[in-house]
């Protein structure tokens, strides 16, 4: 059964999209993915809202951009905890998708990631589910131990080959 659903409202979210799902992968959360317009779907959309809880889902990642309804509608209807991801446009850079998702009115709260984020989007949604899975959270505690080896590996580098190696 899918802990999160990840949700957005047009293949062309896919690349951000697949970044969130790669960390779930990582993590060995499960998921669930669909592509449904809030705008174009009303119905098939408040379906998908509604239904997630009875699915297992325990979060949902909505990507959305511009006017950016899909991540508020997803809180609106779903009771546990959805992150929003901000979709660069081509009109304003992915602002007015940032401002319609971060803007929410008190008590219908989405977690906002940045603009194009759907890997913070996966971390966030791992740390969530962290809460109440131990086995999860050593998971999460391992990567934040990868970034740092990562970025000293870096550094070693830079100090071993100096700035013309990363050029």
């Amino acid at each position: 059964m899918a802990k999160v659903g990840i949700v957005m409202g047009s293949d062309s979210d896919m690349p951000v999209m697949a970044k969130a799902a790669e960390i779930l992968e990582k993590f060995g959360i499960e998921y669930e993915m669909t592509i449904i317009s809030a705008h174009r779907e009303p119905d098939v959309f408040y379906d998908y809202a509604k239904t997630a809880e009875e699915k297992g889902f325990k979060l949902i990642i909505a990507g959305a951009g511009k006017a950016a309804h899909l991540p508020g509608m997803c809180a609106a209807i779903f009771p546990m905890p959805v992150i929003g991801i901000p979709m660069k446009t081509s009109d304003l850079g992915g602002v007015d998708s940032l401002y319609s998702i971060v803007q929410m009115p008190t008590g219908i709260p989405v977690a906002t990631v940045a603009i194009n984020g759907g890997a913070n989007a996966g971390i966030l949604a791992a740390k969530i589910l962290a809460t109440s899975d131990a086995a999860l959270l050593q998971k999460v505690k391992d990567y934040s131990v990868e970034l740092k080896e990562q970025v000293e590996a870096k550094d070693a580098k830079l100090q071993k080959e100096g700035y013309k190696a990363f050029l």
